[in-house]
């Protein structure tokens, strides 16, 4: 029951990509309040991420997923009265609670299940594309066919769903009380290397997805083509997760010798960088899957390395850092996308930006050395 409640949460999540920001256009806001409406609350997800392990630490992620599940019927319940930017804001932050909570409980969750820890985190990933993008989809729909009023009734139902699903879950190992407070476990987490080289592979694995939903459509767009197309086309990046996720969890390996993160980042530099090269679907599709896949498999590299690299008691904490490596990728990322399409253009900005990530990946390739050398992962 644990992979269908990340699948109902995700697909309470997918939802929201879609009718928040319609619901906030159809009552008026300007472009600007918009933007603060989903600009502020990314800011606010990284420091709750590291409140969101730290609790899952102490109380367990079975309990903190839960409480994210009410988090999410909340949110739905207070939508379907919401008028305004100030009400909206604050549904909005209700739901970053959710996201920040839920992320890193259920990683830890995962890394806690029987079996190759490696195949549970590519299932637990897996499920979790395939919600959102279910959701996404059919989100569209329900607003079609009964309204933004419904259309959260259904969100919070959804809630109510991950949380009799969560309920059924298996308690995790019993915490030990602790006396310190509760953001006391990051600073000695953050003296070994290794988990802040995991953090930089979390960054680069993010990458992807940040320009899935900013810059891609709009590169889609400049070539031609239509909505229908461009989505298609935006799908097979999630198609190419998924089936990575499901298809190399048992290979990854981590630790000094692996060029596993190397390659990926590799792939993923390669695939932004060319993606722009060819206005043709067939390239662009190839480029679209390949993003997707290698992204998928870097991500699960740095769950792995941090679980490698953690103790049970610690495991939130650790994994959380690794979800402070997502919420700054896809806060700059876009940033300094528009900054170079806005100076160079849109298809040099992909140039540039391939070219970074290459770098990146180059960087990341020093740094495991660096990582490992001379250290061991906590007992």
């Amino acid at each position: 029951m644990f992979f269908f409640a990340s699948l109902a949460w995700n697909f309470g999540l997918g939802m929201t990509w879609l009718v928040v920001p319609l619901y906030a256009y159809s009552q008026g806001l300007s472009n600007a309040e918009i933007g603060f409406l989903f600009g502020a609350p990314v800011l606010a997800q990284a420091p709750l991420n590291l409140v969101g392990g730290a609790y899952t630490d102490r109380i367990g992620g079975r309990r903190i997923m839960l409480g994210s599940c009410w988090a999410t019927v909340a949110a739905g319940i207070w939508f379907t009265f919401a008028q305004g930017f100030w009400m909206l804001l604050a549904g909005q932050l209700v739901l970053i609670l959710s996201r920040a909570a839920f992320w890193p409980a259920t990683w830890a969750m995962a890394t806690e299940l029987p079996g190759e820890r490696g195949v549970q985190l590519g299932r637990l990933n897996a499920v979790t594309n395939t919600g959102q993008i279910v959701g996404t989809a059919l989100c569209g729909f329900s607003l079609a066919a009964f309204g933004f009023k419904a259309t959260f009734g259904v969100l919070a139902a959804i809630g109510v769903i991950a949380f009799c699903a969560g309920l059924a879950t298996r308690p995790g190992p019993k915490r030990e009380p602790r006396t310190t407070g509760v953001m006391a476990g990051y600073w000695p987490l953050l003296q070994h290397r290794i988990i802040r080289y995991s953090v930089l592979c979390a960054y680069l694995s993010a990458l992807p997805f940040s320009l899935s939903v900013s810059f891609f459509p709009l590169l889609l767009t400049s070539f031609g083509y239509a909505e229908a197309s461009a989505g298609l086309l935006l799908a097979l990046r999630a198609l190419g997760s998924i089936g990575a996720n499901l298809l190399v969890g048992r290979f990854v390996r981590s630790g000094p010798q692996t060029l596993w993160p190397v390659v990926c980042g590799v792939i993923v530099a390669a695939s932004i960088g060319l993606l722009p090269t060819w206005n043709h679907a067939v390239p662009i599709a190839l480029c679209l899957l390949l993003v997707g896949a290698g992204s998928a498999a870097m991500t699960l590299y740095f769950q792995i390395t941090i679980s490698e690299a953690s103790r049970p008691e610690e495991r939130g904490s650790a994994l959380a850092l690794g979800g402070m490596g997502w919420s700054l990728s896809h806060f700059s990322t876009p940033l300094i996308m528009g900054l170079l399409a806005d100076r160079y253009g849109l298809v040099t900005g992909f140039y540039v930006l391939g070219a970074l990530a290459l770098a990146f990946a180059l960087a990341i390739a020093w740094a495991r050395h660096w990582a490992f050398a001379g250290t061991s992962a906590p007992p």
